[in-house]
């Protein structure tokens, strides 16, 4: 019997004892699938259209509310302690520093709460980690600070073209606030949004762009249609189910803990636990493709996530897309594999951070990354580790791939090779990830005599290291057919670190998809 203490509802725990799942993650999906539905009620009933946007923002609010607090009972007040006094301190600070308090508070508070969670509670004690929310609530609050700051303070011409299309331009009032960290869409998994991208799909600006070819020009606003997300919500839903079958069957007779095994370890051969290795950490990514994709088709059900059109006219539904599966489990690169992982995440880091960082920026952004995933020490050495990996990886791509562009046999060898040793880097590199704790993760680390840590520091050693540019922009009315083009080119760029993982065409991805509509 699945009997895990919970502060959430108890109201499904016989469906928990039922399907042999803890009550807070049966209190999680069975929630995720009521704002699924809340969501499709949402979009046919409470229309931009005949709706006001007054409405829809206390509706998105409360609901989003009542899913927090059926999760995680009393736990649900920090996200409002959070939300409440970071609007305050927008509201008393001023413009001109209130993203820096801002950024410090809710950074600050997130931490505690982890801290509190993991090491003055017993954290075996509830496996709901009320601090997930909390993640995503404190990536919107910094954001939205620093969008105001852009948008309200900062002359134009100091903003890169980016930062001029999310920069806020007036105060939000404290409704507007609040729907957009705790609505329903995105409360309990996110992803996170654009302040200005909420806003304009709440006052029902976000469908007014034409399909190309219309009156010969791509993206520009319209009156047409609101097109239907039905078709990528279907998608997503079928990609959601293959993903949780996956995980409730495969992924727990994988587990990562095997590859510290003691016995494993000693009668194991070095092909068997290399490929044991990439299987079992292959496992473990359906927890995180059913999550994430469950949340964006939610956003879509309610007619959120809306990007423009293709250059065939096809509706494109993943503006806040977390993930994109197939370029993961395909990447030849760290650099390909970090673009398409956690995308949202990646970008708020490079907003928030590495674009704003006038030392070290790639190491502050590290640090950020890490104190923001949580305290546990398997995050630390999965960064730390990442920062060799990715690095040594950029030397070795720089020196050697132009070797192997022609002719096409050659360069198909090169991405067999490239693709088996980024799966085993990726896999080495996250095993602490998933171990959290120091003891295992270094078991594991030094029953491989740490190889991938001595072969990449060798190589940055011995390899010249090419610089490359920082802060890349582009022209703020870039179409959407460059959007297409960069879509094309985005994994074989060479700019890249392991943090701010996407480069300059998610800046024309952000400056076409944010075109005239967005206008406050």
């Amino acid at each position: 019997m699945a009997t895990t203490s919970t502060t959430g509802s108890t109201l499904l725990q016989p469906l928990s004892n039922a399907v042999q799942l803890p009550i807070d993650q049966v209190n999680f999906v069975v929630c995720q699938l009521f704002a699924l539905l809340a969501a499709i009620w949402f979009r046919t009933y409470l229309r931009s259209s005949k709706t006001s946007s007054f409405i829809r923002h206390v509706v998105a609010t409360l609901l989003g509310l009542y899913l927090a607090l059926f999760c995680f009972g009393w736990y649900a007040l920090h996200f409002l302690v959070q939300s409440g006094i970071s609007y305050c301190i927008m509201i008393i600070i001023g413009v001109e520093n209130m993203h820096k308090y801002c950024f410090v508070f809710a950074l600050g508070y997130l931490t505690v709460c982890q801290i509190t969670r993991v090491y003055i509670f017993d954290y075996g004690q509830y496996s709901a980690d009320f601090s997930g929310p909390m993640m995503i609530i404190t990536q919107k609050i910094t954001s939205l600070a620093y969008e105001i700051h852009d948008g309200m303070f900062r002359k134009d011409e100091e903003l890169t073209s980016s930062q001029r299309g999310l920069a806020v331009r007036r105060m939000p009032s404290l409704l507007e606030y609040l729907s957009y960290t705790c609505n329903f869409m995105g409360i309990l998994a996110g992803p996170l949004c654009s302040y200005r991208d909420y806003i304009t799909f709440i006052e029902g600006r976000a469908h007014r762009r034409a399909p190309p070819g219309a009156s010969g020009q791509d993206d520009l606003p319209c009156e047409s249609a609101e097109p239907s997300p039905n078709v990528a919500v279907i998608q997503k839903l079928l990609v959601c189910g293959l993903s949780l079958f996956f995980h409730l069957t495969i992924s727990k007779t994988l587990p990562v803990e095997y590859n510290i095994d003691e016995h494993f370890q000693a009668t194991a051969s070095w092909p068997t636990k290399v490929v044991y290795l990439y299987i079992s950490l292959l496992a473990a990514r359906p927890k995180y493709y059913f999550a994430w994709t469950l949340a964006d088709a939610i956003n879509n059900a309610a007619g959120f996530g809306f990007r423009g059109y293709d250059e065939n006219g096809t509706a494109r539904w993943d503006l806040i897309s977390n993930l994109r599966i197939q370029q993961i489990e395909m990447s030849t690169s760290f650099k390909m594999f970090l673009d398409n992982w956690n995308i949202q995440t990646a970008l708020w880091l490079k907003r928030v951070c590495y674009e704003r960082a006038s030392l070290s920026p790639t190491i502050q952004t590290f640090i950020l990354s890490a104190i923001w995933h949580g305290v546990y020490p398997g995050y630390y050495l999965t960064f730390l580790t990442g920062v060799v990996m990715t690095l040594a990886a950029r030397a070795m791509r720089s020196n050697f791939r132009h070797y192997f562009i022609e002719p096409p046999q050659l360069k198909l060898l090169y991405d067999v090779v490239t693709w088996v040793m980024t799966q085993i880097a990726i896999s080495y590199t996250v095993v602490p990830f998933v171990l959290l704790s120091v003891k295992p993760s270094f078991m594991f680390y030094s029953s491989w005599y740490y190889c991938l840590h001595v072969a990449g520091i060798l190589v940055l050693l011995f390899l010249p290291v090419k610089k490359t540019q920082r802060g890349k922009t582009t022209h703020e009315n870039v179409q959407l057919s460059r959007s297409k083009k960069c879509d094309e080119r985005e994994n074989s760029l060479g700019q890249n670190s392991f943090s701010t993982t996407n480069n300059v065409c998610n800046q024309n991805q952000e400056i076409a998809s944010r075109h005239s509509s967005l206008k406050q």
